[in-house]
């Protein structure tokens, strides 16, 4: 497939289209093909023929949160096209609105006959994943009906069903039908000479179980006119650096990103919420980390997030234990799925807990909400959740038995179950991958930092200072164990992991600047770790590689072995700075932005390990969310690591 996609985001609904405006129907590649909402496409073709033809491209789609295109009929040079189509296309809530305006180039009377094939064929995010998995659906039936200014599509599988509407105005000659369970509908235009005729059509999405009252915005114009609003309302009040204009321009882009990522959750009483996802196209959805760590990095310039992440964390905290969904008392959620395929328990996403980290992180965020707001509402309603986490830490995480936070591969789910959660992420310098249960050293310095900061809400909002003693002391002992056990004194440096028998897993990986964000190590330590990142094998110049290279197990283009993540520099540039290694920090900062430049101010969720010195243009990775929460507020870190210097 040669054309590109372009993804139109909005809340809990994207729909990637190529460069004629069309959806495909393709089942595969790294990035999915269609409209989707909450996990399931409901428009799988969205096709435009003209005259019976396929029509050229003038102009291709750009990317943006509207896609605007020019087509022409086909023709050759001494055969100008009789008309030009201008195609403007936006996403809203469940929804997706096309205008379609065709203008007649000459003088005399001119008949166009136009049509759109649409189809719905309700497939499962999962089941368009490129990893060989295939998933039976016993009993699923697709329907289509023609109504009077449109079709619809209903899908129905035992108690769930689904249905996509297309509706159009005016509304279609003629709904035909095409062999493939697909509609083509279609419109004859009769137009004055150099005369202009317009099409509008509206798509709504109802998801098993959705009984909001939701319009289609009455055109893309409309749409985008709200989307910019949002955006704006969301930037509002922030201060941007003006001796910095490039950071300024990255912060911007990742605030208006971050308005659109938001999707809605619930909290413990209910309440509606609007929570950041991890990104799109594969993971939008709430995500525990990927909401902590943004909420983190937005938490000086946009609190609200925090205070939307953390009671839509507190109302999916497992209860009981489950080993499918790897839940235990106290522990916060991984992943929250909508689809059939969760529904049905056929994936175990619904609501998935293989993350190690998601709990300390949730009493990061949680006390470090209330420092910075002097909000202490938010931290005596959600005690008993606290609670509840530090609990799950203490004895279901490992760190009363075991002395550390561990995880054990989940065969059915994540192998890995720190922030590098691809299969071969924790492995020594050679490659090879750890034996038994697995500590992973970023998780044990945010696991540090919960105990503190939880000590802290204890004595200063519960009013419990035995408890509070109790945690200081758990926070000491760890950060006395953590420098004994993981500390590499051949390198100065910590190891990525131990394994199952205490031994070090010995890649030098960028985790250890997560330590010090985390303020785990002590400052001669955590100085010589600070300055070792900045060396030529771990800076490539745009940041940290997450494994520096030289290493056997290094590769550039790996996903988690070699590749520079901008979350993972953010929360790297914070630690600089928490250990007075500024000039790093600036280095780091500066590394982003330049990437960020390049790219329109976007930073995507990772890219390749490259080096700057001998590719001076900042390569993608090839599987990259095009935009992802951390990614976004990640300038906003950096904002805060080292201002506008």
């Amino acid at each position: 497939m040669t054309d590109r996609h372009h993804l139109l985001v909005h809340g809990g609904t994207f729909a990637a289209v190529g460069d004629r405006g069309d959806i495909s129907g393709y089942r595969g590649g790294s990035a999915p093909d269609g409209m989707f909402v909450q996990d399931a496409r409901h428009l799988s073709r969205w096709q435009l023929t003209v005259d019976g033809a396929v029509p050229d491209t003038l102009t291709p789609v750009a990317d943006g949160d509207t896609a605007r295109c020019v087509l022409v009929p086909r023709g050759g040079r001494n055969e100008p096209p009789a008309y030009t189509l201008f195609r403007e296309q936006a996403v809203g809530d469940a929804s997706f609105v096309e205008s379609l305006r065709v203008t007649s180039n000459r003088p005399v009377p001119t008949t166009v006959r136009l049509a759109v094939t649409a189809d719905a064929d309700f497939t499962d995010q999962f089941e368009l994943r490129s990893d060989h998995r295939t998933y039976t659906k016993a009993g699923a039936v697709r329907s289509r009906r023609v109504l009077g200014h449109g079709v619809e599509f209903t899908y129905r599988r035992g108690e769930w069903r689904s249905v996509t509407t297309v509706t159009t105005e005016p509304q279609p000659d003629a709904v035909e039908e095409t062999g493939t369970g697909a509609r083509r509908l279609v419109w004859t235009l009769d137009l004055e000479p150099h005369g202009t005729a317009e099409l509008v059509l509206r798509v709504m999405a109802r998801p098993h179980g959705d009984k909001r009252a939701l319009r289609v915005p009455r055109s893309p114009a409309a749409l985008q006119e709200r989307l910019l609003a949002r955006e704006g309302r969301f930037m509002e009040g922030v201060a941007f650096p003006a001796g910095w204009p490039e950071l300024s321009a990255a912060c911007a882009r990742g605030l208006a990103d971050l308005a659109a990522l938001q999707v809605p959750a619930t909290g413990p009483d209910g309440e509606e919420l609007r929570v950041p996802a991890a990104g799109a196209p594969w993971f939008l959805t709430l995500l525990g980390r990927d909401a902590l760590l943004t909420s983190l990095f937005a938490l000086p310039y946009r609190p609200r997030l925090a205070a939307a992440t953390l009671p839509a964390l507190a109302a999916t905290q497992a209860t009981d234990t489950g080993v499918s969904e790897v839940a235990q008392p106290g522990k916060i959620v991984h992943e929250v799925r909508h689809g059939e395929l969760a529904h049905f328990g056929q994936v175990p996403y619904a609501r998935y807990y293989g993350s190690v980290d998601a709990t300390p992180l949730f009493l990061v965020l949680l006390g470090a909400y209330t420092e910075q707001t002097g909000d202490t509402g938010l931290a005596r309603r959600l005690e008993r959740h606290a609670r509840a986490a530090v609990g799950w830490m203490l004895d279901h995480g490992g760190l009363t038995t075991r002395g550390y936070l561990v995880y054990r591969a989940d065969q059915g789910g994540l192998a890995n179950q720190n922030w590098k959660d691809s299969p071969g992420a924790i492995c020594s310098a050679e490659g090879t991958r750890p034996h038994g249960p697995v500590t992973a050293a970023g998780a044990q310095g945010y696991a540090y930092d919960a105990l503190r900061r939880t000590a802290w809400l204890a004595r200063t909002v519960w009013q419990d200072v035995t408890y509070a003693d109790l945690l200081e002391q758990a926070a000491g002992d760890l950060r006395d164990r953590f420098q004994r056990d993981f500390w590499m004194p051949e390198h100065s440096f910590p190891a990525l992991a131990l394994d199952g028998r205490g031994r070090q897993v010995d890649a030098l990986a960028s985790d250890a600047g997560h330590l010090l964000w985390s303020g785990l190590l002590d400052k001669e330590y955590g100085e010589q770790v600070g300055r070792r990142l900045l060396e030529p094998d771990f800076f490539s110049g745009w940041g940290v590689r997450t494994l520096a290279a030289g290493q056997p197990a290094y590769h550039p283009l790996s996903y988690h072995r070699g590749s520079v993540w901008p979350h993972d520099n953010a929360l790297i540039a914070l630690g600089l700075a928490r250990y007075g290694l500024h000039d790093e920090a600036r280095a780091i900062a500066r590394g982003l932005v330049d990437a960020a430049s390049a790219t329109g101010h976007r930073l995507p969720e990772v890219l390749a390990g490259y080096g700057r010195d001998t590719h001076p243009e900042p390569v993608p990775y090839p599987h990259a969310c095009v935009r992802e929460s951390r990614s976004a507020s990640a300038p906003l870190a950096l904002l805060t690591a080292v201002g506008g210097a």
